[in-house]
């Protein structure tokens, strides 16, 4: 009896057993891989400051330190992208070639793995990556400018080699809210368009996030945007305006977890109200609540694969002037007429003409089918995001501007063909890329045609 009752006993533990192993929940086994880093970037010592050519003086302290941050994500097949956000006025296209080789060198990626964005913060370094032979217009000291460009390009390429060893598994979730403190900038008036407040005039409120989490739904970090120009201040300060009190506030309410903004279509939008520190950090409140109301509105479960596309299309300038018009133009007695006329003049005896085309980035990012990111070169105008968002089909669409080469404004065809300051009056402000004339009417079908063209072959 006692032998039964024992093989009884034995026979009801192991039942008991087997039933608890069966109810264990199974190992979560997370479908991407992420990796996060950072890197302060605020300048050290004396440097002018880049976005406005009236300043008149280098930046003399510091409101907010400056961040470069990267973010790496691979699917379950080991595909990979790594976004690089900047506290900064531009990317100019020299560091995009170098971080383009220090991927494929050091990490064996294609250039479609590697996204730049800048914040477009007026209140950064200016960045040079070579002495420009006139600047009658920037009184910089181009060696302590020319030197913060090579130790930032170093820094960088470290930051991506950190973010890509920070790789472990991770849950990206998609999201997106809305914010209100833009608006575009551009009110037509009798004598043409002006930079001033617009209600009426086109705009993108839109909050994309995407939201990273480890194991156990624990948030590493969130990736968000919005189409404004980050120009709330214009103070000689380092500060990363609204966007840099975004990210500070969001990781002050989610210590640990690392906030990377990404600047949309906002060429021809302002933050108003603007032009104090109070506002600034009113804006940067208001975005860092829609990322906060965009956590909790249905996020939805992306899922691989992982593909990436990145291409160049040559967008065409108008017929430039001749050297006769240059040379009256550099007779007048508007000093940014006459040093953009002398530059020209310069780059005609040299090289014997002036430049018929530009080379435009034009990149798109497939998370499965749920998630097609667009980043466009240059400071992109609003149509861009409100066109491609209309013409993408069956997936969400989050369209990034300011991104991989920031050379000039990206107007349409519409503001083009309106005229104003975003479209071609400011070409003559650059000098990091020297622009002959305004940008061809066909630039707008040719970017957009390229954006249809290479997300056709990554749904393939």
């Amino acid at each position: 009896m006692r032998a039964g009752l024992s093989r009884q006993f034995v026979i009801l533990a192991l039942a008991s057993l087997v039933a608890a192993a069966v109810q264990l929940p199974a190992a979560e086994t997370l479908p991407w891989k992420a990796g996060v880093a950072r890197a302060k970037i605020t300048p050290q010592g004396e440097m002018w400051m880049a976005g406005y050519a009236s300043r008149n003086k280098p930046a003399d302290g510091t409101a907010q330190d400056l961040f470069a941050k990267a973010l790496a994500i691979a699917d379950k097949d080991g595909s990979k992208v790594v976004i690089l956000t900047l506290d900064l006025i531009s990317v100019p296209r020299p560091l995009r070639s170098s971080l383009e080789k220090a991927i494929k060198d050091r990490h064996k990626l294609p250039p479609s793995a590697l996204m730049i964005n800048c914040s477009h913060t007026h209140s950064g370094p200016e960045l040079r990556t070579k002495r420009v032979k006139n600047s009658s217009i920037y009184p910089s000291v181009a060696e302590q400018a020319i030197a913060y460009y090579e130790w930032l390009e170093a820094r960088l390429t470290q930051l991506i080699d950190d973010a890509v060893r920070d790789l472990s598994p991770a849950r990206l979730t998609y999201s997106r809210a809305r914010c209100g403190f833009a608006m575009n900038r551009r009110l037509p008036t009798p004598g043409g368009f002006i930079n001033s407040p617009n209600p009426d005039g086109p705009i993108d409120h839109d909050v994309p996030v995407l939201r990273i989490d480890g194991p156990g739904k624990t948030m590493r970090a969130v990736l968000f945007g919005y189409a404004c120009h980050n120009t709330t201040l214009g103070i000689y300060q380092w500060n990363g305006d609204y966007a840099g009190f975004a990210q500070q506030y969001f990781e002050e309410e989610h210590p640990g977890v690392t906030a990377l903004f990404v600047t949309g279509c906002g060429g021809d939008q302002n933050p108003y109200p603007r032009r104090t520190m109070e506002l600034a950090q009113k804006h940067g409140r208001s975005l860092a609540t829609a990322v906060e109301a965009a956590l909790d509105a249905n996020p939805k479960t992306l899922k691989g694969p992982l593909r990436t596309a990145f291409e160049r299309v040559d967008l065409d300038y108008a017929p430039p002037p001749t050297r006769k018009e240059l040379e009256e133009r550099a007779q007048s007695k508007n000093k940014y007429e006459k040093s953009y006329a002398e530059a020209l003049l310069a780059e005609l005896d040299a090289k014997g003409s002036l430049p018929k085309n530009y080379p435009f980035p034009v990149q798109v990012i497939r998370f499965g089918d749920l998630l097609t990111m667009v980043a466009l070169g240059g400071e992109t105008v609003v149509d861009y995001s409100l066109r491609l968002k209309r013409e993408i089909k069956g997936t969400q669409v989050w369209v990034a501007g300011y991104s991989n080469d920031v050379m000039a404004y990206i107007p349409s065809k519409r503001v083009l063909l309106e005229g104003g300051y975003e479209a071609g009056g400011s070409m003559r402000y650059f000098r990091t890329t020297l622009h002959p004339a305004y940008w061809h009417e066909s630039l707008e079908e040719r970017i957009v045609g390229k954006v249809h063209e290479l997300n056709e072959k990554l749904g393939r």
